[in-house]
């Protein structure tokens, strides 16, 4: 089949039928590609993995076998591409990917333009589509969007011995947080180490630098000027970076926190050892599940905290699928991309809270929660999108941005362990992305 069919086969049935009805993938034709094996590179864990059980479902529609060749975070799993771009051996076709990391791979990922059809495209919220754009090209088809808001025990605000004592030592109502210096209070007060935690953060790799850098865009600051020089260092800067300082130096959040990622936070808040944790809509239902969490029912959800600046956090993006520019199969690739991100395969992960790139798909999610009376997701899906509206900001999309969070985070650790001063740690983590940011050909 060429590129062109399959182009046209999608177009004309599978994914206008599937946006506009519903349908099943049964009802589609995804082509044929008997004796065919797709390799690919996905992201794991836990909200990830739900989606890969439709891996068999395309396996059967179109006769081909998906050889999964990894399955790891997306820190790890980039590090990996890397290394196969370096060692020349992208002899896969489909890897996961996101808004933030897709502008340093260069040219290893093909334009979906012309290979995904117009009307397929149309079905995707147009932000997410010019977030997976880099150059003018369209290097990856969205799987969902992230941005964090704050989810908090309900019962741990809601006693009134807490509340009294709250009250009396900071001189304020104790309610979920407005600010980010509101949540530092609430955080230290609820701190009861080791067996509980007033709130927690993601510590390392580009999941640190992105709170960081959401922390200092809502306090008024910017990592780059107009020029692409760093000015991170700054005063909004070092209150941000002292912001995390001081909790782990107040055992205000688990002694580990320098080293986890996202499911260490997921995990940790159902565990119902942490009172607040800043986290994305993947873990809501998880979060409200009696079966893998010791905090259902007691989930409580408001948007992110402001900052000096008035602005809410918003660091956002979209986990994406692309196709490799060396892919041997090009349409068994596209239709696979494009039946993981259908509106069946949408729908899936809508239910767990992740966020639909298809405005179809959100839409229906919303009017399912309601009339199945889960009021919890009905709220999820409503602050999310509020978020996603209002506050939602994505970092910079340039080549260099990973190289750059490679300076920033290590930093961020020294500051937060005191080896070094807020000021000192970021002037340093400046200078160094500076001397990037030249090599990259933006100073």
């Amino acid at each position: 089949m060429t590129r062109t069919t399959l182009k046209q086969l999608l177009v004309a049935t599978a994914l206008v039928s599937i946006t506009a009805t519903g349908a099943l993938a049964e009802d589609v034709d995804y082509g044929e590609f008997a004796d065919y094996t797709l390799r690919v590179k996905l992201i794991g864990g836990a909200q990830y993995e739900p989606l890969y059980a439709r891996i068999s479902e395309w396996e059967a529609l179109t006769g081909a076998t998906v050889d999964v060749l990894s399955r790891k975070n997306h820190f790890e799993l980039d590090r990996e591409i890397k290394q196969d771009i370096a060692a020349g051996t992208l002899d896969w076709c489909v890897g996961s990917n996101h808004t933030s990391f897709a502008p340093q791979y260069g040219s290893i990922y093909m334009d979906l333009n012309g290979v995904i059809g117009e009307e397929t495209l149309a079905e995707f919220q147009e932000l997410a589509l010019k977030n997976s754009t880099v150059d003018g090209r369209l290097v990856q088809l969205p799987r969902h969007s992230d941005i964090s808001n704050l989810y908090y025990i309900k019962s741990r605000f809601e006693d009134e011995d807490n509340k009294a004592a709250f009250k009396a030592e900071y001189g304020y109502d104790l309610v979920p947080p407005e600010t980010w210096e509101q949540m530092k209070d609430i955080a230290m007060f609820f701190a009861d180490a080791p067996t509980f935690y007033g709130t927690q953060f993601v510590g390392k790799d580009e999941a640190i630098t992105g709170r960081f850098y959401e922390m200092l865009v809502a306090n008024g600051g910017q990592l780059f000027d107009e020029n692409w020089e760093p000015i991170f260092n700054s005063e909004a800067g070092v209150k941000s970076l002292q912001w995390f300082k001081d909790l782990y130096d107040a055992q205000a959040v688990p002694a580990g926190a320098l080293n986890y990622l996202w499911d260490d936070t997921g995990l940790g808040f159902a565990s119902g050892t942490v009172a607040m944790s800043l986290d994305w809509a993947g873990w809501a239902a998880f979060f409200n599940d009696p079966e893998n969490s010791k905090i259902a029912g007691d989930v409580g959800l408001v948007r992110a905290p402001m900052g000096d600046g008035g602005v809410r956090a918003g660091w956002s993006g979209s986990h994406t699928f692309s196709i490799t520019s060396t892919c041997d199969n090009v349409d068994a690739a596209a239709s696979f991309i494009t039946f993981l991100t259908n509106h069946d395969s949408q729908t899936i992960e809508a239910s767990t809270g992740l966020l639909p790139t298809r405005g179809s798909v959100w839409d229906a999610a919303k009017e399912k929660f309601a009339a199945d009376g889960n009021d919890f997701l009905v709220e999820v899906f409503d602050t999310y999108q509020l978020s996603m509206t209002e506050d939602a900001f994505t970092p910079p999309l340039i080549a260099p941005w990973i190289e750059v969070s490679n300076e920033i985070w290590p930093r961020l650790q020294a500051a937060i362990l005191g080896e070094m001063t807020p000021q000192e740690a970021l002037d340093e983590a400046a200078e160094d992305a500076r001397i990037v940011m030249e090599d990259a050909g933006y100073l």
